[in-house]
This record gives structure tokens, sequence and C-alpha cells, in this order.
């Protein structure tokens, strides 16, 4: 598994604000949006393409083009449905699925309540959209769902990580045979007792759509 911080001032920036407890919801959904087609840019530097010729009004030019069958982005539900438009900005082309998940707030465990994914997914590449890995148990489901359905490989962009949610999730996924990457534009320092990102930018989904967490 590949762990890949993005290390850009626009990212660094947008986070800070992201993580401003003053900054109201509006504004935190059009900056995650901005940073998501930023990390996106990254997620899909290895998409497979194949050589191709066009021509200019001037005279033929050789370019690449999509090869194979489409991408597929798959936000998990809720918080990942805030960041959808800014990964399929850069891949208009790609299918959407979705995948609903809770997390057991007392045993910290991902539960899987809906799922909208193609049986089989032999040869696509996948692209899980999911702003926090706290403790990975979201990340680790999802993925192994994806790849039990004959994916060819998993990128999860994530806004945020923290150091426990990445070693779970290469510790779980070691005997997975398929390119797993994650993206994001920071690691944070620890989780706190109740498996939040420390220090965080709060509940993603919350701060996306406005509702607090009773």
């Amino acid at each position: 598994m590949s762990i890949h911080v993005v290390d850009h001032p626009l990212v660094a920036h947008k986070l800070t604000v992201l993580r401003d407890a003053r900054t109201d919801t509006p504004t935190f959904r059009a900056l995650a949006d901005e940073l998501v087609t930023l990390l996106a840019y990254e997620a899909t530097r290895n998409v497979q393409v194949e050589p191709t010729t066009v021509v200019t009004p001037v005279a033929e030019a050789r370019g690449v083009t999509f090869t194979g069958p489409r991408h597929l982005v798959v936000p998990v539900l809720r918080a990942g449905l805030g960041m959808l438009d800014g990964m399929v900005r850069l891949l208009p082309t790609a299918e959407v699925g979705f995948l609903g998940m809770v997390r057991n707030e007392d045993t910290l465990q991902a539960s899987t309540y809906a799922t909208r994914l193609p049986e089989h997914l032999a040869g696509r590449q996948c692209y899980l959209l999911d702003p926090m890995l706290a403790t990975g148990g979201t990340l680790i489901a999802a993925i192994r769902l994806l790849a039990e359905r004959g994916a060819a490989s998993v990128t999860a962009v994530c806004l945020l990580a923290a150091p426990e949610g990445v070693a779970a999730v290469q510790e779980a996924l070691a005997d997975l045979d398929l390119p797993v990457a994650i993206v994001t534009a920071a690691i944070d320092e620890r989780l706190n007792e109740n498996g939040y990102i420390v220090p965080g930018l709060g509940d993603a989904g919350d701060r996306l759509y406005g509702t607090v967490s009773a």
C-alpha cells in the first residue's frame, strides 16, 4: 500500500481554513470541493491511458486517452458525497457508485447499510472518497468489498488521516493482492479516546451539511 501526503501551499491553506471552527458551512463545503480537486490530481497520477493521435488546426499531434473499463468513483455516505463533485470534475466520464457505511461509536467498527455498485469490477480503477481516515474500519471494509468484486486497483482520497488509521489499513489489507493507495492532505497527530482525529477538523459530515450531532 502506498501513502501520498500532498505537500502544496494551496492544499495547506485550504486545509487550514477547513480546520478553523469559525468557518461556516457554505465556506467549508466550497473549500472541501476545491481541496478534493487538488487531491484528485495526485490520486489520478497512475490512471491508465493509451496513445492516440488527434488532428489540430495545424497538424497531427500525438497524445493519450483513457483506456480500459470506465473509472468508478465511490463516495462513502454521507460525508463522502461532499467530495464527489471535486473528484468527477477531473474524471467526468467516470461511473459513480455509492457505499453507505456507519461507525458504531461504542465499538468504533464500521457496518454497511447500503450499496449501489456494479457486481463485477474486473479491470476497474476505483476511487474511494471518505473525508476522514480515523480508525480505518470504514476504509478497510470498503476496500475489501471492492476487492471482492474484482477491482483492479483502489485509491482512497481523504482530507485527513490519523497514523493509527493508516497503520490499521496497512495491517488489515496486507493479504490483499491489490494495488491500494491513500492520498490525503495531511496525517495528523493521533486519535482521541472517542476515535476522532486530533487536531482534525471536527465531524466532516456535520460541517459539510450544517447538522450537529446530538
